[in-house]
């Protein structure tokens, strides 16, 4: 069966198994849909705008903690943390407190988190970690002891820390809870 629309002739072919073909004039080539449609599907593929960038590593965030009493419903505890840069290791300070509400019962002496930081784009510099985050963690101690903390948030939602923290402390601990973390 053919059609004929402003000088451009589509073939479309009776038996099932064929492929349509495109006819624009007399002159050109048949071009086939089928290479139309792959053609359009390349040129979507390699645009910039369908390759969206995913955040990459920008850095390590270091927090050492102080002693943290556990009062079974929550505690609190304050820290002092180091950004360090992975492209130009460059260092910046924060201060912070990590709250925690749920079953916490125990003494511990202090400790050292660590979290990956992860941004959209390279431009890190003072204050860009600042903001609040919050999840849930999950420590336990006797003598020395282990944690983790997943959380997310963050300075206008353009910085993630890893999802999963590690935390070294010393002490007697159990600890379930609801975490947030404020870093100024």
């Amino acid at each position: 069966m053919r059609t004929a629309f402003l000088g451009v002739r589509l073939h479309f072919p009776t038996r099932p198994a064929a492929v349509a073909r495109i006819d624009i004039g007399g002159s050109m080539p048949k071009i086939r849909i089928s290479t139309i449609l792959y053609s359009c599907l390349i040129l979507f593929i390699a645009s910039p705008s369908a390759q969206a960038q995913g955040p990459f590593r920008v850095g390590g965030l270091t927090c050492d903690t102080g002693p943290r009493v556990g009062l079974v419903v929550g505690s609190r505890q304050n820290m002092r943390c180091v950004f360090r840069a992975s492209g130009t290791g460059n260092q910046f300070i924060y201060a912070g407190a990590i709250r925690r509400l749920g079953l916490d019962v125990g003494v511990t002496r202090g400790g050292t988190l660590f979290w990956a930081v992860f941004a959209r784009n390279s431009q890190i510099g003072r204050g860009t970690l600042r903001g609040n985050y919050v999840g849930a963690s999950a420590n336990a101690a006797l003598g020395l002891g282990l944690g983790g903390n997943v959380l997310i948030g963050g300075s206008r939602r353009t910085i993630t820390l890893q999802p999963l923290s590690v935390e070294g402390q010393i002490g007697v601990n159990l600890a379930l809870t609801v975490t947030s973390l404020r870093l100024r």
